[in-house]
């Protein structure tokens, strides 16, 4: 008798790695054949194959809108699935659920995971063209998480409620499981670093994460004669309909409002050296980023809108601003550059915060509980391996 089989659906193989690989890991630990289908990237790639779980190249891209690419993805994911036979799929992500997790359904997959990390672009904007694609995305929803023998996992109570009241999902599937979890080791608390403060924005250089108004903050605070520096750590992203082009990150460069160092795999180090961290985004499932930097001592500032007020409780661990309002958060950025103590303070309680809700090993065995009642079987818990 064959092992039970795990499939994974993710967008991007980096975030696999970083958000998924230690329930992967977990799960075959206590005995699941464990299969990713992701978009292939070469030093993921051998990350996910040194853990013993298979890989299967998918051709996903996550800005895409061709009716063709979404044929071809939505092909790729009927071999997949057919070929494997999985007894359970774990979908992540946009694209993944709405239409892995159809075909999860179509096939007869007896068990199906799906995971509500955010809702993305279309639910930002306004007008009746996002109207109509926002309906048509929510009814596909809606087909996706109708499969008989599901669970929905939301990352905050607001896109739980939303799919709720809208009637995309049944309300007995629904699992909270707060953000992916953290490992402490890993992150682990460091005083902040002496000599003039840093403010980190640690994100994609969109437009939707709030890079326009870390910029303009940056400016105010610089025009008043605050010391500091602003430094950008992510890298654009030209898939995404908000993405700012390089030529206009340079710019600012140039100007002296801010500093550029792209992408890092170096998350740890790059916190650490940090003495605030800021991300301004529109809206988030739950962002990780922002639970590793309060593992790390640090106080955040960052909007109040869902998924970044589940990390930061306002005047605790953090400062939230409202959404879009630059002036707003250079005013937050200021009084945190000018008190010491009282960074210090946020930083202490932050850690603190996710040491008790927070930690990967609590990540791990939510997810791992949710595949026990999918499966109407008994899971057992398992330590984690570190990534």
């Amino acid at each position: 008798m064959r092992p039970k089989r795990l499939l994974f659906l993710l967008n991007d193989a980096p975030f696999f790695v970083t958000h998924r690989l230690a329930v992967a890991t977990a799960a075959r630990a206590v005995g699941f054949e464990v299969h990713v289908a992701v978009p292939f990237e070469a030093r993921a790639a051998a990350t996910i194959r040194a853990a013993g779980i298979h890989l299967h190249d998918i051709p996903l891209r996550r800005g895409a809108r061709a009716i063709v690419g979404e044929l071809r993805l939505i092909a790729a994911y009927w071999h997949v699935i057919g070929t494997l036979q999985p007894d359970i799929v774990h979908a992540v992500t946009m694209k993944p659920v709405l239409y892995g997790g159809l075909v999860a359904r179509l096939r007869r997959v007896p068990a199906v995971v799906h995971a509500i990390t955010g809702l993305g672009y279309i639910f930002l904007i306004g007008g009746p063209l996002a109207w109509l694609q926002r309906q048509l995305v929510l009814g596909l929803y809606r087909l996706s998480l109708g499969h008989p023998n599901a669970r929905a996992i939301f990352q905050n109570p607001d896109d739980r409620d939303l799919f709720v009241r809208r009637g995309v999902v049944r309300p007995e599937i629904v699992v909270m499981i707060r953000g992916c979890g953290v490992d402490t080791r890993e992150f682990p608390y460091t005083p902040e670093p002496p000599g003039p403060p840093l403010v980190l924005f640690p994100a994609r250089i969109i437009g939707d994460k709030g890079v326009r108004e870390f910029v303009s903050a940056a400016r105010i605070l610089k025009d008043v004669g605050v010391k500091a520096a602003f430094r950008l750590l992510g890298r654009t992203d030209p898939d995404n309909p908000t993405n700012v082009p390089e030529a206009e990150v340079r710019a600012w460069e140039a100007e002296g409002a801010i500093e550029w160092r792209g992408f890092s795999t170096e998350m740890p180090i790059e916190l650490a050296l940090s003495h605030i961290v800021c991300m301004p985004s529109y809206r988030e499932g739950l962002p990780r980023v922002l639970i590793e930097a309060a593992s790390v001592g640090r106080p955040i500032v960052t909007t109040d809108v869902p998924g970044c007020r589940e990390v930061v409780r306002d005047g605790d661990n953090g400062v939230l601003v409202p959404v879009r309002d630059a002036v707003a958060l250079a005013k937050a950025l200021r009084r945190l550059l000018e008190d010491k103590r009282l960074r210090a303070d946020m930083g202490a309680r932050g850690r603190a915060r996710v040491m008790a809700e927070f930690s990967v090993e609590s990540f791990v065995a939510d997810s791992l509980a949710v595949y026990g009642a999918v499966l109407q079987d008994d899971v057992a818990e398992a330590t984690p391996a570190r990534s």
